[in-house]
């Protein structure tokens, strides 16, 4: 059985927050998670490593990125818009 997108993001997400899966939710900030931007950015190349994919994310400028960071669920929405135009 594969694991979706979303599984494994959550999973990514919560590794880095040294949290259970069960208390990552797509509602959530990386902020709420207490991410801060040097996890964010561990973050990005744990998810670039994991689907084989680009991300466009400029750390130096992170508002100014393609990369949605606004919550869970719109960094699950990106990597599964990336990882579809990647194949």
């Amino acid at each position: 059985m594969t694991t979706s997108v979303k599984d494994r993001v959550i999973a990514i997400i919560a590794e880095q927050a040294v949290l259970d899966v069960s208390d990552v939710s797509p509602e959530m900030s990386l902020d709420e998670l207490g991410i801060d931007s040097l996890g964010l950015v561990e973050s990005i190349f744990a998810i670039e490593e994991e689907f084989d994919i680009s991300v466009p994310f400029n750390a130096n400028e992170p508002g100014k990125s393609e990369f949605d960071i606004s919550s869970v669920a719109a960094i699950i929405a990106a990597v599964e818009g990336l990882v579809a135009a990647s194949t």
